[in-house]
């Protein structure tokens, strides 16, 4: 039977589609995410989230947002479920920092972020002399925990998470399926063997992993 390593704790049904594709599973958190007081006007007009941790973090602030500019799908769920609208939803913040370059060189932004966050939206901006200010919303802290065992993959879901990872084991020959690229760069300085899901889900990080064990078999 293989054996996944999820450097994230996985919901019931994420952990079936590992489970019902016959291979064993073990999940922690890499990284651990604690919620900070913060200041932030009455009123945004344009607000950018690149995680969900961001729009759990100020879900219940009180204060009201014209337009979002978010990266990922399960943020702009998040956002929507919180009734709001989000004008531009890309897959990765490279390609958020270009449309916002593109199309709102004239407005300003608040960007709602963690401590260890990309540089790629901030630096694109500055470099634009676009307007905005950056509100440190949560705080993302390392969980390194060490395994005697050697998975026949290990799932990556940011950075952070890979970075903790490797803080306690050595890089392996066994694949590092990770949710996008900025998070397989991070994997590509420990690890040679690195796989990218097809979109910045976990479960297309789950689809992935089944796909290649299979092909291992």
């Amino acid at each position: 039977m293989k054996s996944v390593l999820s450097t994230k704790k996985l919901s019931t049904s994420q952990r079936e589609l590992l489970i019902n594709a016959n291979t064993s599973l073990v999940d922690y958190n890499a990284i651990t995410i604690d919620f900070e007081s913060f200041k932030a006007p009455e009123f945004i007009e344009n607000a950018i989230f690149t995680s969900q941790n961001a729009v759990l973090a100020i879900q219940d602030s009180g204060f009201r947002i014209d337009n979002c500019f978010c990266v990922g799908e399960k943020t702009k769920s998040l956002l929507e479920k919180n009734d709001q609208k989000v004008v531009k939803k890309t897959e990765y913040a490279s390609e958020l920092a270009e449309y916002l370059v593109k199309n709102h060189k004239n407005d300003s932004f608040h960007f709602f972020c963690g401590n260890i966050r990309s540089d790629e939206i901030p630096s694109k901006l500055k470099e634009n002399t676009i307007a905005f200010e950056e509100i440190q919303v949560y705080k993302t802290s390392l969980n390194p925990k060490h395994f005697e065992k050697q998975f026949d993959a290990v799932l990556f879901f940011s950075p952070s998470g890979v970075r903790s990872f490797f803080l306690e084991n050595r890089s392996t020959q066994n694949s590092a399926v990770c949710i996008g690229n900025t998070t397989a760069s991070e994997a590509k300085k420990y690890t040679k063997n690195v796989v990218i899901s097809n979109t910045t889900t976990v479960e297309s990080v789950l689809a992935k992993t089944v796909e290649i064990l299979k092909k291992h078999d």
